[in-house]
């Protein structure tokens, strides 16, 4: 409990930046139109890949285990963020085929 505290001592400035981003992420995706999701998504689907990568790089020369399981979080919050995006992608692209007549 002890280290938990003394990195949040350390890094609070970096955890009120994340927290205040994440709220205003929020704020700003609950009011983009739905005609915007799909290009949105796609590029955040850009965005995660290489966030992926950054934290395959970050586990790799991690030190200690925080930053071993901060890093494993990140490849699979960073990984199921971008199966989900490309399946409503999919989703959202097939709504605009046609459909296949039985005859």
């Amino acid at each position: 409990m002890n280290e938990f505290l003394a990195f949040f001592l350390q890094y609070r400035e970096a955890i009120f930046i994340i927290l205040l981003s994440l709220f205003l992420g929020i704020e700003v995706i609950s009011h983009v139109p739905s005609v915007l999701h799909t290009p949105l998504m796609s590029g955040a689907n850009a965005i995660h890949g290489v966030v992926i990568i950054g934290a395959i790089i970050v586990m790799g020369h991690a030190n200690d285990v925080i930053s071993m399981v901060l890093g494993f979080l990140a490849v699979i919050l960073g990984t199921l963020n971008v199966v989900g995006g490309f399946v409503v992608t999919d989703r959202m692209l097939e709504m605009f085929r046609k459909k296949k007549s039985k005859n």
